[in-house]
């Protein structure tokens, strides 16, 4: 019995910390602007490397959502997220298509990424640019762009 006693006693603290508590992370969430229209939905994804960001095919994020809109608004939230460096692109998929659609290069629907309000030749969207630091819950905007 005591040998139980003492196998508890050292046990219970280890596995205390795995029954809930401080392992849940943050979440971050996604607010949008400049919406022309409420049709469609926004694809909005969440990148944590470097050398990720542009993602047309949307096939390097870290975690993905979809989100409708009302009245040209919409958010989006990512939970359970851990401290680190991350970057958000979002697609306005007008056709709920999956796809960014373009016009030669040029996307015929709404883009937009964290931290960029333009873009252009000399101003191409990346990881580096977009990126911001998660260290706790946070709200950010993304104004979307209409080329």
């Amino acid at each position: 019995m005591r040998t139980l006693c003492m196998f508890l006693a050292l046990i219970l603290p280890v596995t205390a910390g795995f029954a809930g508590g401080d392992s849940e992370g943050f979440s971050l969430t996604v607010e949008f602007d400049n919406l022309r229209s409420s049709e469609g939905t926004l694809i909005v994804a969440l990148y944590n490397k470097d050398g990720t960001i542009p993602d047309e095919k949307f096939e390097h994020y870290y975690k993905i959502g979809q989100t409708g809109i009302v009245n040209n608004k919409a958010q989006y939230t990512f939970t359970d997220l851990p401290e680190g460096t991350y970057a958000v692109s979002v697609l306005h998929d007008e056709n709920n298509n999956g796809k960014i659609d373009k016009k030669f290069i040029v996307p015929k629907e709404g883009i937009g990424f964290s931290r960029i309000t333009s873009i252009g030749l000399t101003n191409r969207p990346n990881f580096k640019k977009a990126s911001f630091q998660l260290t706790g819950n946070k709200k950010i905007t993304i104004h979307i762009i209409y080329m």
